[in-house]
């Protein structure tokens, strides 16, 4: 591994960056003291322009190389926390209960700012370096709002870049999937409106909970029995919320979960398969239920030439046997596909030490790959925007 020498003279600072902004976590919308940090940390750097309030607490950065150019590279990376009770049990955990770096954002933004201290200094490139530390990715719609804010029309660039950490245990390991490679997903909310009674008395109740737990159980067939096998989906319930009590049988359920998909019609099927078994169990019932499906994700589609160039840029860094182009989808899913559907570019995945899963609350991002993805975002400006004459 060939870490940029500059950027790995000041990997201790990255680590301290890291560990504050670990230690001080922020939900979607609410990132002021990260934004703050961010802007502080880059005007120290000497960038040449700095702006804030995009999407709220956005904060977006210009750096101009040793010659003009005419092209724009954008890099982005997300700032925001998860509402999770933070057990890794690390020195600079959290200090906001309810609330943990529990993606590696606080990695993301670190390396985006190592980033902009080596090409603040140095200015290798001919053309601008656009920085985008961006909020609220964690399905709130950041990278829209953003867009929304006039992201592109105020810093417009030709193709843009992002980066995720993979704690996979596998350090050093980068990998592109052109194409489709990370799921759409939408969000579903189901009420269910029974009528309630005592608990001793249920059959006078239309019980939402039998009901309810009924139609979890016939949404999975929209998996099994609706969709081909050749165009993958998920569909996972993730709250069933009903009752107060003991003794009483509840007049209400609600039930709430995510669809991942890679394909518009596989997801307008599901969308629509959803809403005809909530309306067969309401009328075989005699009840109500209102079943809400909102787009959250889109597909993330990653520009295949600009994938093959993203891993180009990642091989100068961790060597071109860990660095590859891949066929494997992700259904995991991603807000950055909003900016990419608005310019060219691609999405890449880097590996480091540990296997804790990520959204889990002992997950624990190894501080050594703060150095490799800052100099892959860097190598990835210098490689795009070459000074005249250079290799």
């Amino acid at each position: 591994m060939s870490v940029i020498p500059a950027i790995a003279g000041f990997a201790n600072d990255l680590t301290e960056i890291r560990h504050d902004l670990h230690a001080h976590p922020e939900l979607g919308f609410e990132e002021t003291r990260t934004s703050a940090k961010v802007a502080e940390a880059l005007e120290s750097y000497g960038v040449d322009e700095i702006h804030r309030g995009l999407g709220g607490t956005g904060v977006v950065a210009l750096i101009h190389g040793k010659a003009e150019g005419n092209r724009r590279v954008g890099l982005r990376a997300d700032m925001d926390a998860l509402p999770i009770d933070e057990a890794s049990g690390v020195d600079f955990s959290s200090t906001h209960p309810g609330k943990m770096h529990a993606c590696g954002h606080d990695g993301h933004t670190t390396m985006l700012l190592g980033a902009a201290r080596y090409l603040a200094a140095t200015r290798e490139f001919a053309g601008t370096a656009v920085l985008i530390f961006q909020p609220a990715e964690e399905g709130l719609g950041g990278a829209r709002q953003m867009i929304a804010d006039g992201l592109f029309e105020q810093f417009p660039v030709d193709e843009c870049y992002g980066m995720h950490n993979m704690p996979n245990g596998r350090p050093g390991e980068a990998m592109v999937t052109p194409g489709p490679a990370m799921a759409g997903a939408s969000f579903f909310d189901i009420t269910v409106r029974g009528t309630g009674s005592h608990a001793a008395m249920p059959h006078q109740s239309k019980d939402p909970i039998v009901i309810g737990t009924a139609l979890v159980q016939q949404l999975q067939s929209v998996v099994s029995r609706n969709t081909p096998p050749t165009k993958p989906i998920v569909l996972s319930v993730t709250k069933f919320q009903a009752g107060t009590a003991y003794n009483v049988v509840p007049a209400t359920a609600t039930i709430a979960g995510t669809i991942r998909y890679f394909h518009e019609d596989v997801i307008a099927m599901a969308e629509a398969r959803m809403k005809e078994l909530c309306s067969g169990l309401a009328a075989a019932y005699g009840i109500e239920i209102e079943c809400e499906t909102r787009n959250v994700f889109d597909v993330l589609m990653n520009d295949p030439a600009l994938s093959e160039e993203y891993v180009a840029a990642a091989a100068d860094i961790v060597g071109p046997d860990h660095a590859r182009i891949t066929d494997e989808q992700m259904t995991g899913s991603e807000d950055f596909a909003d900016m990419l559907k608005q310019v060219p570019g691609a999405y890449i995945r880097v590996g480091h030490a540990g296997t804790v899963p990520l959204h889990n609350p002992g997950f624990v991002l190894d501080d050594a790959i703060l150095p490799v993805g800052a100099s892959i975002y860097a190598r990835i400006v210098e490689r795009r925007l070459p000074l005249a004459g250079a290799d």
